[in-house]
């Protein structure tokens, strides 16, 4: 006699079809995990945005700067050491402020033509207070003698602030002493050179010079009649500018 604790449960046997139909786990790596809600962060925010504004600022106030421009002085010719400044000589430019540039400015100009300059200074250079001298220190010491000079007695390119040696020219009848070819004067500084509106090869050019005490008599001598002239040295390799 058979009994029922040794047989299967009751009712039908599933079958492959049934265990397709049935719905599969959905695998792990598809579950997406549950979202946290977002935390509100007042405080970055307003960072952010003061972040923002200040460099918006910033920018600002760099253009304002940027656009704000003074009168300065600049040098349009070219003048020697020791010379004294000319108006003629200067020119009034706008430069930006903030730059850290050293300048003189325009308003000073009138004052300026009462300075000599300490240094050569070609024509395009921006003034400063470090480029010009109360006193001209070339000629401490010495005698300053004018001389007329024509085609022939001075050279070509002179400049103020160059050092030249004077002579006699001619061996004429004067009262003056030294005799044709003598040097009059060694070393001499010329201080300034002016030259007529209207120059021809006649005309004189005025050129002031520089020279020893003990000397300056015989030059002036000479110079009254025409008859010397003027040979340049060889400058310094920065003695010139330009």
């Amino acid at each position: 006699m058979s009994g029922d604790r040794g047989t299967l449960a009751r009712g039908a046997m599933p079958t492959a079809q049934d265990a397709d139909r049935r719905p599969r786990p959905t695998a792990p790596s598809s579950r997406r995990p549950p979202r946290a809600a977002r935390e509100r962060r007042p405080a970055l925010a307003a960072l952010a945005l003061l972040l923002i504004a200040g460099g918006a600022l910033g920018a600002a106030y760099l253009v304002i700067q940027h656009g704000q421009r003074v009168a300065a002085i600049e040098v349009i010719q070219q003048l020697g050491p020791g010379q004294r400044i000319p108006v003629s000589a200067l020119q009034e430019v706008q430069i930006a402020t903030g730059t850290g540039l050293s300048y003189v400015p325009w308003t000073d100009a009138s004052q300026v033509t009462q300075f000599y300059a300490a240094t050569a200074i070609p024509p395009g250079t921006l003034l400063s207070s470090a480029m010009v001298a109360r006193s001209n220190n070339l000629a401490v010491g010495k005698a300053e003698v004018g001389l007329a000079l024509k085609d022939g007695q001075l050279p070509d390119g002179l400049q103020v602030g160059d050092r030249v040696n004077i002579y006699q020219v001619s061996d004429a009848a004067q009262a003056c002493p030294g005799t044709a070819g003598t040097m009059l004067a060694s070393d001499a500084v010329v201080l300034g050179i002016s030259v007529p509106a209207t120059a021809s090869s006649q005309s004189a050019i005025d050129v002031r010079v520089a020279l020893a005490p003990g000397v300056a008599g015989a030059v002036a001598c000479n110079a009254a009649n025409s008859n010397v002239g003027v040979a340049m040295l060889p400058q310094p390799a920065s003695g010139r500018a330009g």
